[in-house]
């Protein structure tokens, strides 16, 4: 049976409440890292123009406009099932069904895939407001850096099947059998969490007394600085981290070598580092290690525009490589402060406002960004981008490190 009391060391009892939200986020990952990801490489690979390829992060649309429905999943409880999980499993089961379709779907019109692939993309973004969700109401506090820490081990872990092998592997597999591949595994990864005890580890939490066509509105007033601040920092990380592997099939390295790279290796970096985040923050605190991180970050993006000015591949392979390990330290912490932000009685809507709206506002600018690069070049961009960056994390800083410190106050008292 769940439970939250964890041990310190890392051990089967500590981690098996883990691996439903550990599931969960792999089919995430690999879902939206195929849709979204790796068909941008394999179209770029095929002749089409960089601004075209940014088109295609509107794949990603869903997952910024959650707060649009949040509501619905707060409020409406499917039968059959407890609340959260209820969602969660009609959303992937919904999604399952149009990843099958679109296995069989290679030579239909472009249009036609896109939409399909927009539709499953907002049955997983869905699903995970749901999830979290279930995190704020489930997990104590102190438990949720270590929840984080392993969505975002399972999203990474779903990146390098989604962005990475299956990229690598797309030749032999086609379009079909890896569709069926990633539906299959969203079947497989939904099962854990239908053994959690949602009702038995239900918290209590504030009432909801706010009319139902105005709760959204008076949560997006309520926590409008916040989704500015996280609007603005995940902009700017999209524009530094975002595009490293156009920039590195530009330099001329080959699809499948920029697969293992950004789809494989990267990935793999990110999962090691989600696993050590939770032990970085208990060891150094949240602000230390978010600063030490951005600084990484935002070397690596100096190291990646003196690679696209010199032309060198191996010191732009090191640069994305480092920016992940940087990146990795930054994650955990921040989705962790979310939670802490979406603490009231409407949680998936205060998610979905927090990470969908903020993830929605920074959408011009993914789906800009590779047009910039192209009018800018590569190096150009990432000095933009550094700049950026760095205005953007000092802003979130300031934010997190007030919420900590009003924490403390309300602990003194």
């Amino acid at each position: 049976m769940v439970g939250w009391s964890l041990p310190a060391r890392a051990t089967p009892a500590r981690l098996g409440p883990l691996v439903p939200f550990f599931c969960l986020a792999v089919t995430f990952g690999t879902t939206l890292g195929f849709l979204a990801s790796g068909a941008p490489l394999i179209l770029r690979v095929r002749g089409i123009e960089l601004a075209q390829v940014g088109l295609l992060q509107l794949i990603n649309l869903p997952v910024g406009l959650t707060f649009l429905w949040a509501v619905v999943v707060d409020r409406v409880r499917l039968p059959g099932l407890p609340h959260r999980i209820g969602w969660i499993a009609v959303m992937q089961a919904a999604g399952i069904a149009l990843l099958v379709l679109l296995s069989a779907g290679e030579h239909w019109p472009l249009a036609a895939l896109f939409g399909l692939a927009v539709a499953t993309s907002l049955c997983v973004a869905t699903m995970d407001v749901a999830l979290e969700a279930l995190v704020v109401e489930t997990v104590p506090t102190q438990s949720r850096t270590d929840v984080a820490a392993a969505k975002f081990c399972g999203a990474s872990l779903g990146g390098i099947l989604g962005a990475g092998v299956l990229v690598a592997r797309y030749d032999v597999l086609g379009w079909h059998a890896a569709l069926l591949v990633v539906a299959g595994l969203n079947l497989a990864c939904l099962l854990p969490i239908l053994r959690y005890p949602e009702a038995r580890l239900r918290r209590a939490r504030p009432a909801d007394t706010g009319a139902p066509g105005t709760a959204r509105f008076g949560r997006l007033r309520a926590l409008a600085s916040r989704i500015a601040v996280l609007g603005g920092y995940f902009a700017a990380l999209s524009l530094l981290g975002g595009f490293n592997n156009l920039a590195l099939l530009d330099l001329g390295l080959p699809l499948a070598q920029v697969g293992l790279v950004t789809g494989t290796a990267s990935p793999l970096i990110g999962l090691v580092m989600a696993a050590l985040s939770g032990a970085l923050v208990r060891r150094f605190g949240t602000v230390p290690l978010i600063t030490v991180s951005a600084i990484g970050a935002v070397a690596a993006g100096g190291a990646m525009a003196a690679a696209s000015l010199a032309g060198s591949v191996p010191l732009a392979v090191a640069a994305t490589l480092f920016g992940l390990v940087c990146g990795g330290g930054l994650g955990v912490p921040v989705f962790a402060m979310i939670y802490r932000w979406a603490q009231g009685p409407l949680p998936a809507t205060d998610y979905a406002l927090l990470f969908g709206a903020a993830f929605f506002a920074a959408m011009p600018v993914r789906v800009a960004a590779p047009a910039l690069a192209g009018a800018l070049g590569w190096a150009g961009y990432f000095v933009l981008a550094v700049a950026a960056y760095a205005l953007a994390f000092a802003v979130l800083r300031r934010t997190i490190a007030r919420t900590l410190a009003a924490d403390r106050e309300a602990g003194a008292a």
